[in-house]
């Protein structure tokens, strides 16, 4: 009996054990509508109603993005206030990022020569500084030298302007003058406390600059020093993948913001010299500082030449007469052509691209965010977006592009094309050995190097 109960339940498990095979092996397989069975059995499976299944796909696109943009825009709007709230530092740097961008091509020159990296920049950086003290030492000593000739030429230029009026096709009367004046000095005296308040602000912002001039010259060392460590730091605070394109976008936006800041000093030169030799023939007042003032102007694209040029028109207006005056405005005239038609397609065409309406947005977004300063770094800023953005739509992997020059230079106008086609004949570089984008000795690429 013993051996029985134990033969029964051996058999019990047995089928057991082939049962629980069986649950666990797949179900005969059975031929589908798509091998030819017509009478397979279809299942659907019903999907939960949901409130966009109500909604067009048109607009559950134009959803998807409004909230997007609104993100976009809400960083934006971040991003200046911070920019706003630290401009004390951050105006500095971009102000010397630009400087570095003038001189690193003559500091480079140096280090190939030999000379030490440091001595190097500080070379260049006291070289600067003399050149650009002795000049507005010469400006200075030149406005004050002819300040008592210019105080009694503006009185004759006023009254002369005074007998115009009242006897040229406007008619003005003596009456009416006197008016106008009567009521600028009283708009004068009712306005002293304000005055008195932008004086003191004035007196801050003095400071500001002070403490400002001093960051643009330490910032400007190390840039023309270290600009290679520094750039190679801010890669390695990447992910590993975005090592190269980010170095390579920064080695071509590099090359963009050098050949525009070459360009832009060589049409304001030109501007200067051109309306400076104007202003020195019809002999009015002040020629060198005017000339100077169209030279910092120009560096304005479009609107910092024609305001310079207009100053140097009411000045030549109070001063010489209104016959000298119309003649310095054909001059001004003449050379904004001569930039607008030669010089910015040759020269400036070179280095970057941009329609004039994105010039101009820029600039007035620039003024509007952080004054004259914010115009002065707004094209900039745009061209070497540009040009990082193209390149790294184009070659996200971090490749070169297929010329070895910068994306975004192509001129956007038809009949410039032929002229308007580069921005640099640096021999191209393997980012993977050396990654140099802003100034500075060349260093290993941080993506082979950790």
């Amino acid at each position: 009996m013993p051996m029985v109960w134990v033969d029964t339940a051996r058999r019990r498990a047995r089928a057991r054990l082939a049962a629980a095979r069986n649950d666990r092996t797949p179900p005969p397989f059975t031929a589908g509508p798509e091998l030819g069975d017509a009478d397979s059995t279809v299942m659907l499976v019903e999907h939960s109603p949901s409130v966009d299944d109500g909604l067009p796909r048109g607009v559950r696109t134009a959803g998807a993005w409004a909230w997007r943009i609104i993100l976009f825009i809400a960083a934006a709007y971040l991003l200046i206030r911070v920019v706003s709230l630290l401009r004390v530092v951050v105006i500095p740097v971009v102000v010397a990022l630009l400087l570095a961008a003038m001189f690193e091509p003559v500091a480079a020159g140096l280090r190939k020569r030999g000379m030490n990296r440091s001595l190097a920049a500080g070379l260049v950086l006291v070289t600067g500084l003399i050149v650009v003290f002795g000049g507005l030492t010469l400006i200075v000593q030149t406005f004050i030298s002819q300040l008592d000739n210019l105080s009694a030429q503006v009185s004759d230029g006023l009254k002369e302007m005074q007998s115009w009026l009242a006897q040229g096709p406007l008619h003005v009367s003596q009456a009416q003058l006197s008016d106008v004046l009567e009521r600028l000095q009283k708009s004068i005296t009712d306005n002293q406390g304000a005055l008195t308040s932008g004086a003191l602000s004035t007196a801050t912002t003095l400071g500001e600059v002070l403490a400002g001039f001093f960051l643009v010259l330490f910032t400007l060392f190390f840039y023309l020093r270290d600009g290679g460590q520094i750039w190679t730091f801010l890669c390695r605070l990447l992910p590993r993948k975005a090592r190269i394109p980010a170095a390579r976008a920064g080695y071509y936006s590099w090359h963009t913001l050098v050949s525009y800041v070459r360009a832009t000093v060589l049409v304001a030169f030109v501007d200067a010299v051109g309306i400076g030799i104007g202003l020195a023939i019809l002999r009015v007042p002040l020629a060198l500082p005017l000339a100077a003032l169209v030279f910092l102007g120009a560096f304005i694209p479009v609107v910092g030449a024609t305001l310079s040029g207009a100053v140097a028109v009411l000045v030549a207006l109070v001063t010489v007469g209104p016959v000298k005056a119309l003649i310095v405005l054909g001059v001004v005239i003449a050379v904004q052509q001569l930039e607008g038609h030669v010089l910015q397609p040759l020269i400036m065409g070179r280095a970057v691209a941009l329609h004039p309406l994105a010039v101009i947005l820029a600039i007035a977004v620039g003024v509007l965010a952080a004054g004259i300063v914010g115009g002065l770094v707004a094209v900039p800023l745009l061209a070497v977006v540009n040009t990082a953005v193209r390149y790294l739509v184009s070659h996200p992997g971090g490749e070169p592009t297929p010329d070895r020059e910068p994306p975004g230079t192509e001129s956007t106008d038809d009949d410039q094309d032929s002229v308007a086609t580069g921005a640099s004949t640096a021999p191209e570089m393997d980012l993977r050995q050396t990654p140099s984008a802003p100034p500075g000795p060349r260093r290993p690429d941080p993506a082979s190097t950790t």
